[in-house]
């Protein structure tokens, strides 16, 4: 009849202490692809014990990434526009605009941080075999050095 339907963290599964943020952003997705108009966080101390700033900061991004996911398979309108911002932004590896496209900035630029990458045009994770630079520089005309 029009009116908002509410979940509370509705769980995927019920074998991940300790994630429940994660199984619970996963039933949120659907829920919320499937009409859901609010969703309630949960976060990772869920049945385990009071939970705290941490747990609590855990939670809601998860449910923010669930009601987003959510939006994206509803095809609400510029639902996708931040995401495709972060598409070419890491294409570019423009890491300001990462940064701020990102969910999380400050855990992001912390891991990024904390791990340096060896080369400029990528990130530590792959280095030099990054299917991203390699199609940058093919794109380009240069050679890709991956051996």
């Amino acid at each position: 009849m029009g009116a908002p339907f509410y979940v509370l963290g509705p769980l995927v599964t019920d074998i991940a202490p300790g994630y429940d943020h994660i199984t619970s952003a996963i039933g949120g997705a659907i829920a919320g692809a499937s009409g859901a108009a609010f969703l309630c966080y949960v976060t990772p101390a869920e049945h385990l014990a009071l939970p705290n700033v941490e747990d609590v900061k855990q939670g809601i991004i998860a449910s923010k990434i669930a009601a987003h996911a959510a939006d994206i398979a509803k095809k609400v309108p510029h639902a996708m526009d931040i995401d495709n911002a972060m598409a070419d932004a890491r294409k570019n590896f423009d890491w300001d605009k990462q940064w701020e496209c990102a969910i999380d900035p400050e855990t992001a630029k912390s891991i990024c941080d904390d791990r340096t990458p060896e080369f400029d045009d990528t990130c530590s994770m792959c280095g030099k075999f990054c299917a991203v630079r390699s199609m940058n520089k093919a794109l380009a005309g240069e050679h890709i050095d991956i051996l």
